[in-house]
């Protein structure tokens, strides 16, 4: 019975993670709060643009998370870097911003 219990209990915490976690170096069970490089150029922009999608409880996403929409945002025409923020609560919010920085 214990044994059943403990698949049960594992099976579930997998499945409420969703996918905002996949793109992440770094991934935290209960809490991700995680930033990371996507793309870098030889300078770093003065402007920053960002664009986010959102999970909730690994059932329903939405959002554009693209960096056209990230350098959009920013009024970026000439892009220098790209980076990611993930975060995910227990499988339960899940949120994945690209950030653009340029000119």
């Amino acid at each position: 019975m214990k044994l059943r219990a403990t698949v049960a209990g594992i099976v579930s915490v997998l499945f409420l993670t969703g996918c905002m976690t996949v793109y992440s170096p770094a991934i935290g069970i209960l809490y991700t709060d995680v930033q990371g490089p996507i793309d870098a150029g030889t300078t770093v922009g003065k402007k920053e643009g960002v664009a986010c999608a959102e999970s909730i409880l690994g059932l329903i996403a939405r959002g554009d998370a693209s960096i056209k929409a990230a350098a959009k945002d920013g009024g970026i025409t000439k892009i220098a870097s790209v980076d990611h923020r993930t975060e995910n609560i227990i499988g339960v919010i899940g949120r994945f911003c690209t950030i653009v920085r340029g000119s």
